[in-house]
């Protein structure tokens, strides 16, 4: 989506998604479809979790992300959702985890007080992609890590474009991601574009956060 859009227009299409999700909340429960699983580890995987970090999960829908991220002992899980639904499903399975029903970019968080926020599986859902990512900046401590990942890849958005009652954008190329999170301060230390497997990686380049040359291991999934 781009910054054209007014706020009614954005409110009307989060209304959308928000209608469709509480309606259809059992469809994005386990079973997961083959290897998503083990592509979900990955994916955290390339967060480089630590004990005691806090950490965000955007778009958490009923929490297929959080069970992968207990295994690192986070201090704090917080999970934000525009599915009411969704965040109740959540909460049933996960007391601990700090729920939060808004789009990412309403979030009021104090500033720098996130080390890793993932976005698993919705980065095209976000319609305002501008403002969100900002308040991801804000949010995110200096170097913290944003992962936005698809476990079934790209083409698999271009077909479900076809099919879903809301407007999803395509997730970006190599060189349109590095351009969008460069706008808005982040660094992407890795990028893998697979037939069923989308992983970014970026971190947050704060002022007076110098360059490391040593970061690019952040991202590999090895």
């Amino acid at each position: 989506m781009n910054n054209r859009l007014t706020p009614e227009q954005i409110e009307e299409l989060n209304k959308l998604q928000e209608r469709y999700f509480n309606e259809n909340v059992d469809l994005f429960e386990p079973p997961l479809p083959k290897g998503v699983p083990e592509r979900l580890r990955a994916t955290i995987k390339a967060g480089r979790l630590r004990p005691g970090e806090r950490v965000l999960d955007v778009g958490t829908g009923t929490g297929i992300l959080i069970p992968y991220i207990l295994k690192y002992r986070p201090s704090e899980i917080h999970a934000c959702d525009l599915s009411e639904n969704m965040l109740q499903r959540v909460k049933s399975k996960f007391p601990r985890v700090i729920i939060h029903l808004c789009d990412i970019k309403d979030l009021m968080l104090p500033d720098d007080s996130l080390d890793v926020a993932f976005i698993n599986a919705c980065f095209s859902n976000i319609v305002d992609k501008s403002r969100s990512l900002d308040n991801l900046y804000r949010l995110l401590c200096q170097k913290g890590r944003l992962v936005i990942s698809h476990p079934l890849g790209r083409d698999f958005v271009v077909e479900l474009k076809k099919h879903t009652p809301f407007h999803l954008d395509l997730l970006p190329d190599e060189a349109g991601a590095r351009a969008l999170m460069e706008r808005h301060g982040f660094e992407i230390v890795s990028i893998r574009d697979e037939p069923v497997n989308y992983t970014l990686v970026a971190i947050s380049m704060k002022p007076g956060d110098p360059a490391d040359p040593n970061h690019e291991d952040l991202g590999t999934l090895r």
